[in-house]
């Protein structure tokens, strides 16, 4: 080669290489307007498969007798938001809530960060729910029975308005509340925005080993439990004096069950070890911790797994035995264990099932990490919920035991599999 025809070559390869630049940048831009018009689009929740509309209320309790183990200043007395969803009078002019109020969600989307709370997610100002304000309780019942929710990990329990909807479509009081200090974001009717503390994480406790990792995962769940308790507590006040009239002698808590995912399902299982009141539980997706693994558990109870198939590393091999511990020791006809083939840890919420961009969803399921539609998985999760909590809190005989343990397998919902 000659020395003219040396530079010569630089210059293609170079005018290569930014042209292939260019085309990148112009890729990504494309790429990020795309996410930003997702991100904005408007959205509605899945429809509630029952015969009721849905109502739902807001509160927000102070419990006065008690100091908040977890708050930074010493002291402090536990205070909750808490979200009640039940089976409602529908409107002849229904005004249907937002799915988060306007400063709740400005909020989640400021700590979220540009990435994430402009791109990756979708708006929640945007997303629309189908709870109306201010209905009435339906009348067809003279009561209804009530399920404790927590969400996953620190999530909000608002993202997980799909399932807490359809129950309530159903006839459950389903209520769900967020703790300042470990909830991601709390954002209190006066204003206050209250923030986890870095200590209050369940995913720190993961990291660490030995006692240290029990105690990490004691204190948060203990503090969680004690908020669930109160919850039912307060219930009990506003089932014998609403001052809206609304609840008064309507919620039937003879008949109270808890469900809740990851460590929510870990707490939902400690409550219902702990608090006589609870009649049926369920854990989504939850390792389980603590002292009530090797105590057991005398009432009913379902473990509800994603789909670990593909997965082979020790800590899920013993995380699925003490499942499989507690699960063997139920009284007869008193439990469930099963599996959702294809579904996702993170998708039995709204925010991972269904409010996560259509893009990046795509690129997950080329991957392998998706394998099952989000509004599918919540679909056959909100079956199971219901299906359960109908054999052991609705159809209770005079004995107090169920009529029949629940069907789950059915060809409606192949993805529902009992685990071995």
């Amino acid at each position: 080669m000659t020395a003219k025809a040396k530079p010569r070559l630089g210059r293609r390869i170079f005018r290569a290489i930014a042209v292939l630049a260019a085309v990148g940048a112009i890729a990504m831009i494309l790429l990020f307007c795309a996410l930003w018009i997702e991100h904005r689009r408007g959205l509605t929740l899945p429809n509630p498969t029952g015969q009721f509309a849905v109502g739902r209320v807001i509160y927000d309790w102070t419990d006065d007798g008690t100091v908040d183990t977890l708050a930074p200043i010493p002291g402090t007395k536990r205070e909750l938001l808490v979200w009640i969803w039940y089976p409602a009078q529908p409107q002849q002019s229904p005004l249907t809530s937002e799915y988060v109020p306007a400063a709740l969600a400005a909020a989640v989307e400021r700590d979220s960060g540009v990435l994430l709370g402009k791109f990756l997610t979708r708006d929640r100002s945007k997303v629309q729910a189908h709870s109306l304000q201010g209905a009435q309780l339906a009348p067809e019942q003279p009561s209804y029975p009530v399920l404790i929710m927590r969400a996953g990990a620190s999530a909000e329990v608002w993202s997980y308005s799909t399932l807490a909807e359809d129950l309530a479509s159903h006839g459950y009081v389903v209520v769900g509340f967020d703790a300042p200090y470990r909830t991601h974001e709390v954002v209190f009717p006066d204003g206050r925005v209250i923030t986890r503390m870095p200590n209050n994480d369940p995913e720190r406790c993961v990291e660490l080993s030995g006692e240290a990792q029990t105690d990490c995962t004691n204190r948060l769940i203990s503090a969680w439990t004690g908020d669930m308790s109160f919850v039912l507590d307060r219930l009990q006040h506003l089932n014998a004096s609403d001052p809206d009239g609304k609840f008064t002698g309507r919620l039937d808590l003879t008949r109270v069950g808890a469900f809740g995912h990851s460590f929510g399902g870990a707490a939902a299982f400690r409550f219902c070890h702990d608090d006589p009141r609870c009649k049926a539980g369920i854990d989504l997706d939850g390792a389980l911790h603590g002292r009530a693994i090797q105590s057991g558990i005398t009432r009913p109870f379902m473990f509800v797994l994603s789909d670990h198939s593909g997965e082979h590393d020790p800590d899920g091999a013993r995380i699925l035995a003490e499942m499989r511990w507690v699960y063997d020791r139920l009284p007869s006809d008193s439990g469930a264990f099963i599996e959702i083939k294809g579904a996702n840890h993170f998708f039995f919420s709204d925010d991972g099932a269904l409010l996560k961009s259509h893009i990046v969803v795509g690129a997950l399921r080329k991957l392998g990490i998706v394998r099952i539609n989000g509004p599918r998985q919540l679909q056959v999760t909100a079956y199971c919920l219901r299906t359960f909590f109908d054999a052991y809190l609705r159809c209770i005989s005079g004995a107090g035991a169920p009529k029949a343990p629940p069907t789950l397998q059915s060809s409606l919902y192949p993805e529902v599999q009992v685990v071995n």
